[in-house]
């Protein structure tokens, strides 16, 4: 048994308490007790202890983007067919998510399974220094250049596996299923082929082998259809059918762009959400990324369906994707999550706070998500949709059965000066940051303990090296 005894924690409520006593067993909480004195066997928390982050959509590779892709090129305009609002897609060199695609397309290029569960151990790491406690790692590259299988054909997907377990973070694998470039039907070609597997059917025939040699632990294999662009609606059908048999998590990529729904309606004749509603892939266990240009049926539909909504906001902000309609997905009950996505940051509290702030300014009105609902977000509703948690009952904080996943946050930082016991969730969720986080343990062990990553302590010169190494050669600086 470990037990804990925190200065602060948040069990529940609109408030944080003092004195928690916290005790587990087997990697899940047995004892939850506010208000004692610290009793001799247990470890001191300091600060405030919150349930650990869920990052519940990400892109490891991304992560060597970081600095590189956030600004326009030379001849770049504002507005024009480049921009989200735009009709089409934008000629080259213009700054838009499309021409940020292909700077990515060229850095999954120089990735192998060695060189990715480098990098990938690292920007785990990152993230468990930052207070995420489970990963759900939407996995699409899956082979060789040309698309040749590995010997084992899924090398990529066990250095992940191998990279999380270094890192000491829970992993749900989003096996993603990529097989054609467009709405229409086009044929993959150049880095893209190493995404495809041959045909859904392959897909999930590769994914089942996968899937049978990882059962329990912390690592849980999830479906994933990368979009309504990249599979035919019978591989959509296919997909959610795997996922259902083996009661999976399934993840897609939703409505990220305008371009992909006027490609959908011309096509298939109506929305991208109607599409996977029509194949049998929106369901309780469906999470939607992005979710940024839907309609007021989309939003029905998503309800109706019990799926919940991946926000990504540091990642859609910097793409120029849009914000989506939150107050309206949450005022229809669709739950939200948060990811890392691009990894162009790592770090929770700018994820969860960004939902709330976003929605202010599209809507020019305050006070949409409280810091209780945002904290949900960010931690129970992320362990549900990755496939670790049960039921959605209770508001979030740290109970009994809950798996014994914490962040602690430090109260004496710049960023935290002027909290008070009425305010501190609030002040938390507004103000703090990943640098502010001193503690991450996961499934009772402490990973990082005073802001050093137990395993990688080094972390930052880890990701240097890693990222060095796939960067060379790609054209960015």
């Amino acid at each position: 048994m470990s037990s804990w005894w925190c200065d602060w924690a948040w069990v529940g409520g609109r408030q944080a308490v003092a004195g928690v006593l916290i005790r587990a067993a087997g990697g899940r909480v047995t004892e939850v007790t506010p208000g004692v004195q610290r009793p001799a066997d247990t470890t001191r928390l300091p600060g405030l202890t919150l349930p650990a982050f869920a990052n519940a959509h990400s892109h490891a590779f991304h992560r060597v983007l970081r600095g590189r892709t956030h600004g326009l090129s030379d001849d770049a305009g504002r507005g024009g067919p480049g921009h989200p609002g735009g009709a089409g897609r934008p000629a080259a060199g213009a700054g838009s998510f499309w021409t940020w695609r292909e700077q990515m397309y060229r850095a999954a290029e120089r990735l192998d399974p060695d060189s990715y569960h480098r990098l990938a151990r690292a920007v785990f790491a990152e993230m468990v220094l930052a207070g995420y406690g489970v990963v759900g790692e939407f996995h699409y590259l899956h082979h060789a250049a040309g698309g040749r299988p590995y010997a084992d054909p899924n090398a990529m997907g066990e250095a992940l596996i191998a990279a999380a377990d270094d890192a000491g973070i829970r992993l749900t694998l989003l096996d993603t299923c990529y097989l054609t470039a467009g709405v229409d039907g086009e044929p993959l070609s150049g880095v893209q082929q190493r995404f495809g597997d041959a045909g859904a059917e392959g897909w999930a025939s590769r994914v089942e082998a996968l899937a049978a040699s990882r059962s329990g632990g912390a690592v849980r294999v999830g479906a994933a259809v990368h979009s309504v662009r990249a599979v035919p609606p019978d591989g959509i059908g296919t997909v959610a059918a795997w996922a259902e048999r083996h009661d999976a998590p399934l993840h897609v990529h939703l409505s990220e762009q305008p371009q992909e729904n006027a490609d959908c309606l011309a096509v298939h004749g109506c929305t991208p959400t109607a599409l996977l509603g029509a194949q049998g892939a929106l369901g309780p266990r469906t999470t939607v990324v992005h979710a940024t240009h839907l309609t007021a049926d989309d939003v029905g539909r998503l309800a109706r369906s019990s799926a919940r909504a991946c926000v990504t906001r540091t990642t859609e902000r910097d793409l120029a994707d849009g914000a989506p309609t939150l107050g309206e997905l949450v005022g229809a009950g669709v739950p939200l999550t948060i990811g890392s996505d691009s990894n162009a940051i790592v770090d929770p509290f700018d994820e969860v706070r960004g939902l709330e702030l976003d929605e202010r300014v599209r809507t020019l009105a305050r006070g949409h998500l409280s810091a209780p609902t945002l904290l949900r977000a960010g931690t129970r509703e992320g362990y549900a949709s990755l496939g670790w948690s049960g039921p959605r009952e209770g508001d979030g904080g740290i109970g009994v059965g809950d798996l014994a996943d914490f962040t602690v946050i430090s109260l004496d930082s710049v960023r935290m000066a002027g909290w008070t016991r009425p305010t501190l969730l609030d002040h938390t969720v507004f103000a703090a940051a990943a640098a502010d986080v001193t503690d991450t343990i996961v499934g009772g062990r402490h990973v990082v303990r005073d802001g050093v990553h137990q395993a990688i302590p080094d972390t930052a010169a880890e990701l240097r090296r890693s990222i060095d190494a796939v960067a060379a050669g790609t054209g960015e600086p």
